[in-house]
């Protein structure tokens, strides 16, 4: 696939801005609301320094080859090539460091110079590694909430450019031995490598 040299520095800059984890532009996912985890309020709750969830130390394995065309529903992935959109691929990192067995994937429009654009990413991970980058990006401003599904670190929304219709924007979802990543909560739902 061919890509014009202004989408490919919109994209460079925009995994860049992934790898320093600082708020990530784009739009919201075309994933639908999750109507369970609705709040009253366009910010995200700060939790005060809740223990993180038991996780494990050894990183989870994707059962199948991790592409950006798997990463995200089949469906998802028809309707972004009809509009005309292709991904990007990348290692899935903090900063400069790359998390060994991961993905990130910046779909966009490569005929088009924009910062309009979808991320996506997933990576095993140890628990110790885990914890040490959660506590990494809550040092830096993130705001780190638990849930049931493991433990959001979303960037602080009162920097956050944009954000989905819960009031979130670039979130990372830390599970037992994986972590995935998007430029909105909402489209964590997304992400699934192991179904």
């Amino acid at each position: 696939m061919r890509f014009s040299t202004r989408a490919l520095a919109v994209a460079a800059v925009s995994l860049g801005v992934l790898a320093a984890t600082t708020a990530c532009t784009g739009t919201p996912s075309p994933a639908p609301s999750d109507s369970s985890a609705s709040r009253a309020s366009d910010e995200p709750t700060r939790s005060a320094s809740s223990p993180t969830p038991a996780a494990t130390d050894v990183p989870a394995a994707s059962p199948r080859p991790l592409s950006c065309e798997t990463l995200i529903p089949a469906d998802t992935v028809a309707a972004l090539h009809a509009q005309g959109w292709s991904a990007m691929q990348r290692d899935f990192a903090f900063g400069p460091d790359p998390v060994p067995g991961g993905i990130a994937c910046l779909w966009a429009d490569p005929s088009t110079a924009s910062d309009h654009g979808l991320l996506y990413g997933w990576a095993p991970i140890s628990g110790a590694d885990a914890a040490a980058r959660e506590a990494a990006l809550v040092s830096e401003g993130w705001v780190r909430e638990d849930s049931d599904r493991g433990v959001y670190v979303t960037a602080d929304p009162r920097t956050t450019l944009s954000r989905d219709a819960e009031g979130y924007g670039m979130t990372y979802l830390f599970g037992r031995g994986w972590v995935s990543v998007s430029d909105t909560k909402q489209g964590l739902i997304l992400i699934d490598p192991r179904s």
